[in-house]
């Protein structure tokens, strides 16, 4: 038998930290969720567990969203169990859509990895969890509501043809693209911090993030990083666009060498001055990876609507894995 338990603060979260599945009290923490559910066994076992938020939620036209994140279950029945559970918690508190898995908003862990379109090994950074967790969600009433896709370029000396038009005309306008510079590492994340929030306000989902959470998310990355591969895009001294890109070090620990490289971020300012700077940066990442001696880039967690799909066409990059958001009307 099963009992479902709320949990209110982190010190609560102690008492389950022998079980591999229990919440860590910093996420519980940081993230500061509405409410924490946990379903547990007689033997004190969790067999499923996620979070909710209904207070903040992000903007989506025509609804009141309700978030579920935070996710973990051991079997289907007490998914079935939990997601129901979550359901009637955000309808009472006036929610009309539930959306999940997504912890808290689309900056920290969302999505579920969905579907293998090749045999590739996991990546560094890339989302990991049960095969079955996407049945759960579809089982339990939730339907798709957007999806994303990681894309593998394994050969570097692909080049796009309009890169060199574009660099020419960005360097005319004085846009200058640059490496990281580790010995001002501090101003150096503010700058990608500043560009991050103005370049995806039009994103799905998206919500404002502090400077000070932003940098914190970012900080346990720094140690991985190769400052070569974080370029940022400069216009008369003011930051216009980065691409945040480091090696795959996964990779690195599995077969103790590494020729993968991982382009987790890019973002531009808009306007038309900026035009094309994405592909530029992009054109840069690969040349320099490839002078590194990397073979392969993999174009991470994009948006099957965003503009980074289409850029990643352009290298002919193949899509090995799916993702999927769903959600369900409430």
């Amino acid at each position: 038998m099963m009992r479902l338990i709320t949990v209110t603060d982190a010190e609560q979260l102690a008492a389950w930290q022998h079980d591999e599945m229990a919440l860590p009290p910093a996420d519980f923490a940081c993230h500061a969720p509405d409410a924490h559910c946990v379903l547990a066994s007689d033997m004190s076992e969790i067999t499923a567990r996620c979070s909710l938020w209904w207070r903040d939620p992000p903007p989506h036209p025509g609804h009141r969203l309700g978030v579920i994140g935070h996710y973990a279950a051991r079997e289907v029945e007490a998914a079935h169990a939990l997601l129901q559970s979550a359901i009637e918690q955000l309808a009472a508190h006036g929610c009309t859509l539930a959306v999940g898995p997504m912890d808290g908003n689309t900056w920290r862990r969302y999505r579920l990895l969905s579907e293998h379109l090749m045999d590739e090994a996991p990546f560094f950074l890339e989302l990991d969890n049960l095969d079955e967790w996407p049945q759960h969600f579809l089982s339990s009433g939730f339907a798709p509501l957007a999806h994303y896709l990681s894309a593998l370029n394994d050969d570097l000396t692909h080049e796009d043809p309009r890169a060199a038009r574009i660099e020419q005309r960005l360097n005319a306008a004085d846009v200058r693209i640059r490496s990281l510079d580790m010995n001002r590492l501090s101003e150096e994340m503010s700058f990608i911090y500043d560009v991050a929030v103005v370049a995806f306000r039009r994103n799905f989902l998206y919500t404002p993030i502090e400077q000070a959470e932003f940098l914190k998310m970012y900080q346990p990355l720094l140690p991985f990083v190769r400052p070569e591969m974080v370029l940022i895009a400069e216009h008369r001294g003011r930051p216009v666009g980065f691409s945040f890109s480091l090696p795959d070090w996964l990779q690195q620990k599995r077969e103790r060498l590494c020729d993968t490289v991982i382009m987790k971020t890019l973002a531009v300012l808009p306007g038309r001055d900026y035009a094309g700077l994405g592909s530029a940066l992009a054109a840069r990442t690969q040349r320099i990876a490839c002078e590194l001696g990397y073979r392969r880039i993999i174009h991470a967690l994009m948006h099957e609507g965003n503009n980074s799909r289409n850029l990643s066409v352009r290298y002919n990059a193949r899509p090995f894995r799916r993702y999927t958001l769903y959600s369900r009307q409430l």
